[in-house]
Order: structure tokens, then sequence, then C-alpha cells
């Protein structure tokens, strides 16, 4: 008896020890990790002591990770996959729907005729896995392509030739700047045969996943409030998205669709995408 007491209380300290770590999510600007600053802005997420640090691309985001800065980070299952052994997806949060493009200053038939094209991206993130579909889907050999590799805060502030054939592989909110510049949009993930999932993967070996399932409880709380009170979400939020009107911000939902159920499970399980610790919907 006295060891069983013995072992419950040990159980219990661990326990409140392990409740007393800071869990720290790295999340860039993507819309569719909204609901996560907007949770952190509200205060939310102070109970279980999970903080939120902001980053300026899915491959900082990574970096902060490998690098031992984060327990976790938001990201699309491509950043995921070479991680696969060390973190685990636990809560879906939306999938691409148009929100990742191609921009070009020329027509697809254009850059078809040219022998070499400045292709910027993030060249370890999602960007390229929009990129190989488009070389397939068009028949434009990647050998054409020169990659610049650039995180999107670095490409919204460069100046281009638009007499050279450039590409840009961008996302929402950045794609306005891009626009703005004399880029339109070529391809994105309209297209229902690209599937582009975005999740927050945290650390497998991360304890006390009730925290994860308040977290989830958080995030189903802030996408409602972005469906029911978008102006008052933005309002709260704004400071995450500078270069963003109301109207860029209301205009950019379109082009996600929020996922909290098991809709997509087949199909994330058909691209090596672990399902087993996802948290769902009451």
């Amino acid at each position: 008896m006295k060891i069983k007491l013995l072992f419950l209380i040990f159980i219990l300290i661990f326990t409140a020890c392990e409740k007393k770590k800071s869990i720290n999510i790295a999340v860039n600007e993507w819309i569719g990790y909204a609901p996560l600053f907007y949770a952190n802005e509200k205060g939310w997420l102070k109970q279980d002591d999970i903080k939120i640090i902001r980053t300026v691309s899915l491959g900082e985001s990574v970096n902060l990770y490998k690098n031992g800065l984060v327990n976790g980070f938001t990201s699309t299952q491509y950043e995921y996959l070479p991680l696969k052994k060390e973190v685990t997806p636990i809560i879906l949060l939306d999938k691409s729907y148009g929100g990742d493009m191609i921009l070009s200053n020329k027509t697809i038939n254009e850059l078809k005729k040219y022998s070499k094209i400045d292709t910027y991206l993030e060249i370890d993130s999602v960007n390229y896995l929009l990129l190989k579909y488009f070389s397939n889907k068009y028949n434009i050999p990647l050998t054409k392509f020169n990659f610049i590799n650039q995180d999107q805060q670095q490409l919204s502030k460069k100046s281009f030739d638009l007499s050279k054939p450039t590409i840009i592989i961008t996302y929402i909110p950045y794609d306005l700047v891009f626009k703005k510049k004399g880029f339109h949009v070529i391809s994105s993930t309209l297209d229902d045969d690209l599937l582009v999932i975005d999740a927050l993967f945290i650390d497998k070996y991360l304890v006390n996943k009730n925290r994860f399932k308040h977290l989830k409880k958080k995030i189903d709380l802030a996408i409602k409030e972005i469906k029911q009170h978008p102006k008052q979400v933005y309002n709260v939020i704004q400071k995450y998205y500078p270069n963003y009107s109301y109207e860029d911000f209301e205009q950019g939902l379109y082009y996600i669709k929020w996922i909290n159920n098991k809709t997509y499970i087949n199909k994330l399980k058909s691209i090596d995408f672990e399902t087993k610790d996802l948290i769902y919907e009451n």
C-alpha cells in the first residue's frame, strides 16, 4: 500500500513539474494560423503556459525547432515529413484553397519559351512542392528554373526587373505585395489535385496532452470568432499582419478551408501523414 502511495505521489509531482514547463510554438504569418495569434492576444494560452513565437517564414519556424528553441511549430505536411521521427501532428488547422500560389510577370506560354526563369522561393518549404507540381502539370523542366532561396520578408522588400521572366512562390498575406509590383497568379492550391494541409506539430516526447486538448478548444473558439466576427478578430491581431487591411484579411480567408474534423484523414494517410495523435472537435 505504501509503495502504491509513493508511486502516486511521484506521478503527481512529475505531472506538476511538467505542467510548469512552457511550451513554445513557432508560428509565421500565414492566414491559417490567425486562430493561434487571436488566442494568444486574448490571453487564452496563459493557463497552460503556451507561448507563441512569431516567425517570418516556415523555414525559420522549422529551424527554431531544430535548434531546440521551440517545442513545436505550425507548418504544412512538406516541412513535417523530414522531421517525422521527431515530431507528431497534434492539431489540424486548415487546407490551403488557393492561399499558396505561384506568381509571375509572364504567362505560362511565355515562360515556356525561356531557357532560364528566375524563381524566388523558400526552397526547404512547401514552396518547392508547388513548383514541382507546376513543372509537371505544364511540362516545364525543373532545370529551367534558376532557384533563388529567400524568405517572404526578404522578397517583399526586393525590386524586380519586370523585363526578365520571373516566378515568385508565395502565400497569403505576402501575395498582395508582389501583385502591386506587377505579378499575377499563374497557379495555386485552388487545384484540388494539390493537397496542402497546415497543422500544429509538437515534439513526440512532450507529455500532458491535456494542454493541447485545451489549446484545441481555444483554436476552435477562435475559428468560430473569425467566422462570425472577422472585423473584431482582425482588430485584435492586426499587429501580426502589418501590411494587411481588413479587406485584405477578409478576402484572404476565402483562400483557406478550416479543418477541425476527420474529413481528410484518408488523404492524409495516403501522403504518410501520421494521424494517431490528432485531437479532433468534441
